[in-house]
């Protein structure tokens, strides 16, 4: 989105053979910055100081470690997956990740997307859903979704930036009170503050010099990835009984995020 940028506040032998040459990474597990990709060379070399059986099993546990820790829709960092399950194994870090993401596409239908390049940040994304199927199901979490693209709508239109009373004023206008345990989403104020972020799909951000302290909306890294404006725009216009076009500037914003996103798709597949 064309948006200011502020900071947010926000079990056979060979499985057990330890890889040679690990002395390419970091010597802190907790430190991701000191981490530097191995060269192609690099990763070659790595492998061949392993069976095809090892490789293979390691590239499960990561599979296996994107598919439990993405139930909760929480970014997974790099340095974490270093930590807990590549660990010896860093100097082929690039095949491990490359064989994860083949699997995930291939056979779970999911997109592996680094959204933060500085952070070493991942998502997943389901390709076979589309935006509005958020709304399709009853069930919890596409209530959640529901409410969460309420939100993202109301930023999308007023520019990118909207300050939470007029999120709570939207809110309570569809009968969901903030001050008031809901149904279905319990605390809806720690829900979209708390969870919402912690996700990405919104960042909770302090407006400068305001006494009380203010707070106000934008949209998160993975709603940027993940949710068209393009089906936002027509919703909204639904509503209104319009036609898209008609919000000029939110218009050519949704369809240039459009093109973009095609095209590195299409880069992305070369």
């Amino acid at each position: 989105m064309s948006q200011r940028k502020r900071v947010s506040t926000s079990q056979s032998s060979s499985q057990n053979k330890r890889p040679a040459s690990l002395s390419l990474t970091a010597t802190n597990d907790d430190d991701d910055s000191m981490f530097t990709l191995p060269s192609t060379s690099q990763v070659l070399k790595g492998l061949e100081n392993l069976t095809e059986e090892q490789v293979y099993q390691k590239t499960a546990e990561v599979l296996q470690y994107f598919l439990v820790r993405d139930q909760k829709k929480i970014p997974i960092r790099r340095a974490d997956i270093m930590k807990h399950v590549v660990k010896d194994y860093r100097n082929i870090y690039p095949e491990i990740i490359k064989r994860t993401a083949r699997t995930l596409d291939q056979v779970f239908g999911l997109k592996l997307v680094e959204i933060d390049t500085k952070n070493h940040t991942y998502i997943l994304i389901n390709k076979l859903e589309e935006p509005e199927g958020m709304t399709s199901s009853s069930g919890p979490a596409n209530l959640k979704s529901g409410l969460l693209f309420v939100v993202l709508g109301l930023i999308f239109m007023k520019g990118g930036f909207v300050r939470e009373n007029l999120i709570w004023n939207l809110l309570k206008k569809l009968h969901v009170d903030i001050g008031q345990k809901h149904n279905d989403f319990g605390d809806v104020k720690k829900l979209i503050t708390e969870e919402f972020v912690r996700q990405r799909y919104l960042e909770y951000v302090k407006i400068p010099h305001t006494e009380p302290v203010e707070h106000e909306f934008c949209w998160g890294q993975r709603a940027d990835v993940e949710v068209s404006k393009v089906k936002i725009l027509e919703l909204m216009a639904q509503l209104h009984k319009d036609r898209p076009e008609s919000w000029s500037q939110q218009y050519k914003e949704a369809h240039s995020a459009l093109s973009t996103s095609s095209q590195a798709t299409s880069s992305s597949q070369r």
